[in-house]
């Protein structure tokens, strides 16, 4: 591992993965550069400080949003976090709403998820390394999810308390068949990305929120035939207009996450093995 910053590994550090339209986060950040058993990650990675706390910065897509959501190098990017001593990781990520009642602008703090994804290296566990079948019953952090909401209320936002997540393949977005199945089988909202960042998480024993910031609709709400499908530009726009608060839903949430949590993520692979 090679590092442009005196820092050293092996602290408790706190994660954060910036999705579509979050690209800026820390102040004046310092680049890490490492290479991992996986290949790169993303991006150089950037550390700095938050209120006391030491962060990692990581953009999921890459510097200028160069990688799409199936050329991602997700076991890289989660080991990599996990190698510079994060032991809890808050991942951003635009997502659609499936359901009328969650809106563009809305928060959407995720308690399950759906793959439908395909063909993605999506654990550590895989050929040549020993069997493992990590539980994903409840596959996000409790206590981050807790803590979420109550920052995202504290910030006067419009924040649901869980919801499931369908995780498309992409890059391309649904069609209308495909959006009016996902929302008739009582999912909340859908993205690229959560999958299997969340798991890869799970497996290094990480405590993982998933804060999906809501931009569009989708291909369409039934019934209201006015809304037109979700383009790349307008999801990154809402995305871009939201991320005030955003930042400030993180920053609040990295100032109180307790240095030692009470929830389970820490020891999720004790019962996983053979």
């Amino acid at each position: 591992m090679s590092s442009q910053t005196n820092e050293r590994v092996g602290l408790e550090r706190i994660g954060v993965i910036g999705g579509s339209g979050f690209e800026h986060f820390l102040e004046d950040p310092q680049p890490i550069t490492l290479q991992t058993p996986y290949g790169p990650p993303s991006n150089p990675l950037w550390s700095g400080a938050v209120g006391g706390r030491q962060v990692i910065f990581l953009k999921r897509h890459g510097e200028g949003h160069r990688l799409s959501p199936a050329a991602i190098n997700y076991r890289a990017n989660i080991w990599a976090l996990k190698e510079l001593g994060v032991i809890r990781v808050l991942a951003t990520a635009a997502s659609g709403s499936l359901d009328p009642r969650i809106h563009p602008g809305d928060l959407v703090i995720c308690d399950q998820f759906i793959d439908r994804t395909r063909g993605r290296e999506d654990t550590y566990f895989g050929p040549g390394a020993p069997v493992a079948h990590v539980a994903a019953a409840d596959p996000y952090c409790p206590e981050l999810r807790r803590l979420a909401l109550d920052c995202a209320r504290q910030a006067s936002w419009e924040a649901h308390d869980g919801g499931t997540v369908v995780v498309i393949q992409g890059p391309r977005f649904s069609t209308r068949a495909e959006s009016a199945w996902f929302a008739g089988m009582g999912w909340q909202v859908i993205n690229m990305t959560q999958y299997p960042e969340v798991i890869l998480a799970r497996e290094l024993e990480l405590c993982y929120v998933g804060l999906a910031l809501v931009t569009d609709y989708d291909a369409g709400v039934a019934g209201r035939p006015e809304i037109e499908p979700v383009t790349a530009a307008q999801a990154v726009r809402i995305f871009r207009d939201n991320n005030q608060r955003l930042q400030e839903v993180i920053m609040g949430m990295i100032a109180t996450a307790p240095r030692r949590g009470a929830c389970s993520c820490g020891s999720a692979m004790d019962s996983a093995r053979v």
